[in-house]
Order: structure tokens, then sequence, then C-alpha cells
């Protein structure tokens, strides 16, 4: 049964009582909009899927952000980029309430960020437009927080979680970089000629095992087994371990490298190897190729190879899906078509 009640500042508070469900109360501007929530409140307590918007109007996203940052993102997440996602989320929508987060409203956050420079680039008037796959992860992040909300803090939304039904940017094709014979040795070459002496060890290391950066930068002593050939990863990426097989290239690297008494393989920090090896891809004369590059180009030589499976790639490389695998069996088609005659 719904009661109505005029207040003494003009508006007029709509209270809906029904029996196997707490009491309901909203106040509102017009009688008439009070009228029209209490029946929407009715008709879904008939169905049996009513879900109060009380907790949800009371909480805004910048608490659920700051219980995610707390309590979920240290032990599911590596690095810092989810914390830069989170800001960047927090900046433009942590004064909305979670009942105010409507499709409309992510969609408005979308189109926004697709606007903002790239901020790698110091001239922001001359700079790109932030990529499609970073807005993407971003959103993605959005929905993961709004889950979160529901299943660890029981606050429901009660229209759901309004990032399901957004268009999610569409990603640039993935690069095809690869270096040329030239190129290669050009680069080593130059990494050898660099004042930071871990840098030609890191790029050769890259080549030979297909580790991202992080991973090989956070790479120690204790977890390399050179006699069985095997690099051990407890944590990568995508939070789970991986056994990463040495080429005897590999190990000839790792042989002729001092130990470090921190016990890590290249004791460098990320920014400092970034740094020296943007200056050698410089002085090789290397347009347009990035650290990330290397790890494709490690795939690809091994997809070249003709004698490993998919399966056998994903497990060199750590993908949980074959999808971004076969991208780089699908680069050697013509490889392929060679070998059925």
């Amino acid at each position: 049964m719904a009661n109505f009640f005029p207040r003494e500042s003009g508006y007029w508070q709509a209270r809906v009582r029904r029996k196997g469900w707490p009491s309901q109360s909203k106040t509102f501007a017009k009688k008439s909009e009070a009228e029209a929530w209490a029946r929407s409140v009715e008709a879904e307590m008939d169905r049996g899927a009513f879900v109060s918007a009380a907790p949800a109007e009371r909480t805004l996203l910048k608490d659920v952000i700051t219980n995610f940052r707390t309590d979920i993102a240290p032990h599911h997440y590596r690095g810092n980029a989810w914390e830069h996602k989170l800001d960047r989320l927090e900046t433009r929508l942590g004064e909305y309430s979670l009942a105010a987060l409507t499709p409309e409203r992510v969609s408005w956050y979308r189109d926004e960020r697709l606007k903002d420079p790239d901020p790698r680039y110091k001239d922001a008037k001359a700079a790109p437009r932030i990529s499609p796959a970073t807005v993407k992860t971003e959103i993605d992040m959005l929905s993961k927080v709004l889950d979160v909300a529901g299943k660890e803090m029981r606050i429901r939304i009660p229209m759901g979680n309004p990032v399901k039904n957004v268009r999610k940017p569409v990603s640039s094709p993935p690069r095809e970089r690869r270096l040329t014979a030239e190129e290669a040795n050009a680069l080593l070459e130059a990494c050898g000629k660099s004042l930071n002496t871990w840098l030609r060890p890191a790029v050769q290391l890259a080549i030979e095992t297909a580790m991202r950066q992080g991973e090989l930068l956070s790479l120690a002593w204790a977890n390399v087994d050179t006699e069985k050939r095997v690099a051990y990863l407890a944590l990568t990426k995508n939070g789970s371990s991986r056994a990463v097989p040495l080429s005897s290239r590999a190990i000839a690297v790792l042989a002729a490298l001092p130990k470090d008494i921190k016990g890590r393989v290249i004791p460098v920090e990320k920014q400092t190897l970034h740094s020296a090896f943007k200056t050698a891809c410089s002085r090789a004369n290397l347009k347009d190729f990035r650290w990330h590059d290397l790890r494709h180009e490690s795939l690809s030589r091994l997809a070249e190879r003709g004698d490993l499976s998919v399966l056998e790639l994903s497990a060199i490389s750590g993908h949980k899906t074959l999808r971004l695998v076969q991208m780089y069996v699908q680069l050697h088609a013509s490889q392929l078509a060679a070998k059925l005659g």
C-alpha cells in the first residue's frame, strides 16, 4: 500500500508498505512524481524483482573505488597501471552515486576520454588522441569496480551494471612491427655500445624468451635453473605463474652475466631501461620500434620454426587464450601453405 505525505518544504514523500518487503520511502518535488514512483515500486514487488535504490543512491563511486584500491586491486594486479585507471575514473565519475551511473553517463565518459591527448607527449596540442584500447581498459575497470560493489559491498544497482549496455571503443589493429636481419644486428650493436651494460643482455633475453619487460626485470637468479633450462615466473601479468624454457642462446647470455647482490638477473629499473633502449633504437636508426615489439619478434621467430604447435607457443608466451597466439601463426600462413605442397 502506498501513502503520500506533503512536506513543509512543498515536497511530497511517498511511502510504500508491502508484506514481506521492507518499507520504502522517497521524496519528490511533485505528487505526480511520487505516485509514479510508488506504482513502479509496487509493480516490481509484485513481480518479485524489486531492488531498493537507496544504498546505490547513498554510495558514491569514489567510495567504492577507495574500497577497491585497498581490498581488491593489490591482490589481483601487478605494477601500477590499475592505479592510473582508477585515478581517471575517480576524477570524472567519482562524485556520482552508483544509481546515477547510467549507460548514458558511461558513454559520456568514453566519448570525453577519446578526445583527450596522449599524456606521453609533452606538447598536448600536437599529441595524438588517447588510444581506443586505453579507454576500453578503463571502462572494463569500471565494470569490475561496480561488480565488486555488488558482490563484496552488497550494494545492488537497480538497473544492473551500466557498462554492459555501453558500446566499447574499437581497438586498433595489433602491431606487426618485425625486425629485419639488418635492423636486428644494428640494434644489438647499438645496445652493446650503451653506457648501460645491462641493455644488450636484456634485449637478447627478451628475444630468446618472449618474456614481457616486467617479467624479465623481476626475474631472480633463485628462479633460474640452467641445468633444466627453465626460468620460473611466480607471478605474471595475467596473474598466473609460468615456466619459461631457455634456449641455448638464452643460457649463454645468462652464463655471461655477473651476479647482482640483490639477486635479480637484470637489476635495472624500468624507466632506466626504457631510456637506454630508446637511445639505442635512435642510434640504430630504428623507426617506430618499441620494447614490447621484442616479444612479438620472439614469438614470430618461434612460429617461423614450424615445429611448435599453437598450444606450445601459448605455454611459452603465457597467453591464456589462443586468439593472440594464433595471430603470430597467421602472419606466416605462406610458410604453412608451402608445407601443404
